[in-house]
């Protein structure tokens, strides 16, 4: 685990959906409210699956054109790539893009084999606009938010890793802390999680007043905006 991120900070990001991640973001950091976030629909083969709190292993990839597969510089590259996703910070999660541009997802990079190498180096999940496929077969307990789904890998070969990346408007760097789960994904500001937990007893008293209110029997619109305004 990264040594700015306490266990105490991990299991609090782990207890909260996505979404709250998003508005306790905005809260202590206001100018995140319009980004850092994926802002398109991505699939998510396993919804049932807990948030993923990890960080993040970048990666660019293409599929729809032939590559030299057997150069021992792409295998030399790949094995290399093994090293930077088994490094620290831990746990990881997997972010691709997908350069394709107009052929976006045209062969797909995870499946059965690519999931079950990754969990066994630390990685809890990806997330890409690419594609994913083998949903069936994926290793247990492995994540999937995907732009598509795709039955062949086609020749989908990594191009680099460890380098920027934006995956549906999320833009992300090499080991910044990701949190992820049906929603979508957003970039955590890591030294903002002890403000981020202060914030969340205001915004869980706010909303449970504003729920009460909806919900109550008496329910009166004057009622409904008081506790909206409160």
């Amino acid at each position: 685990m990264h040594e700015n991120l306490t266990t105490r900070q991990l299991e609090f990001l782990r207890s909260i959906d996505t979404p709250t991640v998003c508005n306790l973001v905005e809260m202590v950091v206001p100018h995140r409210r319009g980004f850092g976030y994926t802002v398109k629909h991505l699939h998510c083969p396993f919804p049932d699956l807990p948030p993923m709190v990890g960080f993040a292993k970048t990666v660019t990839i293409r599929s729809k054109d032939e590559f030299g597969a057997g150069d021992q510089s792409y295998i030399a590259k790949r094995l290399d790539y093994l090293d930077y996703i088994a490094e620290e910070p831990q746990p990881g999660i997997s972010v691709i893009e997908d350069l394709d541009g107009e052929h976006v997802g045209y062969g797909a990079f995870w499946g059965e084999v690519q999931s079950n190498v990754h969990k066994s180096l630390g990685i809890l999940g990806v997330i890409t606009n690419g594609s994913v496929r083998d949903i069936p077969m994926v290793a247990e307990g492995f994540q999937m938010l995907a732009g598509s789904i795709s039955p062949s890998h086609a020749y989908v070969h990594m191009v680099e890793f460890g380098v920027p990346v934006n995956v549906h408007g999320m833009a992300v760097k090499s080991g910044e802390l990701i949190h992820a789960d049906r929603h979508g994904a957003i970039v955590v500001p890591s030294d903002k999680i002890e403000e981020m937990m202060k914030a969340m007893e205001v915004l869980t008293e706010k909303e449970a007043k504003i729920i009460q209110a909806a919900r109550d029997p008496d329910m009166t619109l004057e009622k409904l905006k008081a506790a909206m305004r409160g």
